[in-house]
């Protein structure tokens, strides 16, 4: 029987000396300093202060915590080992195709490239099997983060969608398109970064085995054989502390950010499985594993292109209400928050003054510091009404939709940082 509890236990302890390690607040710093820059960019859409990036660099850790425990408890399970996982391999390759296009540091793709290379020409010496079932593992973990805290602070965004090289390099067409092109539309920057800690397997010296307290495993473990010339019996194997960390980008026109998770990390959850699977059956058969290490790379690119896909080909949600004025965002703990207005709320009229902009509800709440306001509810589609008091000068706390005349988007840009170089060049050589 798998010792589960003495596992669980031995994870935990050994994820408590990942908080003495440098690494792991380099790491921190990295998350703090994203959601820093976030925290600012939502300050300038807002026009005022918001200082919640050190919660939510708090949040993101604790997430990251429990991710890291259910990666290390899947990790042990199989019996993946530090030495089997190529990393000496994978991160220069990862790097190397990040100037190709950004995502691509993803191991899903280092990972691929190097198993067909190690199957088809014998180089470089890694243990294809669990290469691949380490990316399966961090996606597999990836998709529980995503599912459970993609959506938190999510960052409002405009951003122009269509045939506008000048304004864009998202070049797509959707159904709210078809009328004009190039239509500013509300949406929101879904972008969560995750520290993870990680107790993973080594194999053990002689005499360091000795001293070490021998945990009996079952006859069928490990699933991955380690590759060395060692009877399976007399294999000793540990755990040490390593650092490692997620991260998730994505951006949600015709969804809700929580509703655009959630399909985000049902896609990622299956492709870890299938991923997982041909892994473990490449052990036995070698056409699995060419078909594990093609997968890894093409089932990725597969769900980003469907998830692009199906987001942008359906209408837009954050665009002008035919009457009053939509919020695309609410901040918390502010007059609008208080008085029960969320996203996609719109509001009708201010003192029974209907409203037909954004400029008309900023002149008419600028100036009285009691006021009832009127608005549908998005949740349950429902006309309410609400008493609002707030400071002359305090900020009411919503972001409105773009009404189509905004100067300030977002540049929705996926050209890779090669193609921006040699851009760049060729604007100095003219």
């Amino acid at each position: 029987m798998f010792p589960v509890i003495e596992i669980l236990v031995a994870i935990s302890i050994q994820l408590l000396f990942v908080f003495a390690n440098p690494i792991f607040w380099v790491i921190m710093g990295f998350v703090a300093f994203q959601y820093m820059r976030m925290s600012k960019f939502k300050e300038q859409l807002f026009k005022t202060s918001i200082s919640r990036w050190l919660s939510t660099t708090l949040q993101a850790t604790g997430y990251g915590v429990v991710g890291g425990f259910i990666g290390s408890f899947i990790m042990i399970f199989l019996g993946l080992t530090l030495s089997g996982m190529g990393l000496i391999y994978i991160w220069p390759l990862a790097l190397l195709l990040m100037i190709i296009n950004p995502r691509f540091i993803c191991f899903a793709y280092a990972g691929g490239i190097l198993s067909l290379t190690n199957l088809l020409f014998g180089w470089p010496p890694i243990e294809v099997s669990q290469i691949l079932a380490l990316v399966a593992i961090l996606h597999l973990v990836e998709s529980i983060l995503i599912y459970y805290n993609g959506h938190a602070n999510a960052v409002p965004i405009y951003a122009k969608i269509g045939y506008d090289k000048g304004n864009s390099d998202l070049q797509t067409r959707s159904s709210y398109i078809t009328a004009g092109e190039n239509k500013l539309v509300g949406g929101f920057l879904l972008q969560r970064f995750w520290p993870i800690p990680l107790a993973v397997l080594i194999i053990l010296e002689s005499d360091i085995a000795k001293a070490a307290e021998m945990l009996k495993m079952p006859d069928w473990w490990p699933i991955f054989q380690p590759a060395v010339d060692v009877d399976p019996e007399m294999l000793l194997l540990g755990l040490i502390p390593v650092v490692a960390a997620l991260g998730y980008g994505d951006m949600a026109f015709s969804r809700k950010p929580v509703q655009k998770t959630k399909l985000s990390a049902f896609y990622l959850f299956g492709y870890s499985v299938i991923l997982l699977l041909l892994a473990i059956l490449s052990e036995y058969l070698f056409i699995f594993g060419i078909l594990a290490a093609m997968f890894s790379f093409l089932g990725h690119e597969a769900i980003i292109y469907i998830s692009r896909k199906i987001e942008l080909l359906n209408k837009p949600i954050y665009v002008p209400p035919r009457v009053g004025v939509k919020a695309l965002d609410v901040l918390e703990d502010t007059p609008a928050f208080r008085a029960g207005i969320r996203s996609g709320d719109i509001i009708l009229s201010v003192n029974d003054i209907q409203v037909n902009n954004k400029t008309e509800l900023e002149h008419l709440i600028k100036h009285y510091s009691s006021f009832e306001i009127s608005f549908i509810s998005d949740l349950d589609k429902k006309h309410k009404r609400a008493q609002v008091t707030k400071d002359i000068d305090e900020h009411f706390g919503i972001l409105p939709v773009p009404e189509g005349y905004e100067d300030a988007y977002v540049q929705l840009s996926s050209s890779s940082i090669l193609k921006r170089w040699l851009e760049k060049g060729a604007k100095y050589e003219q």
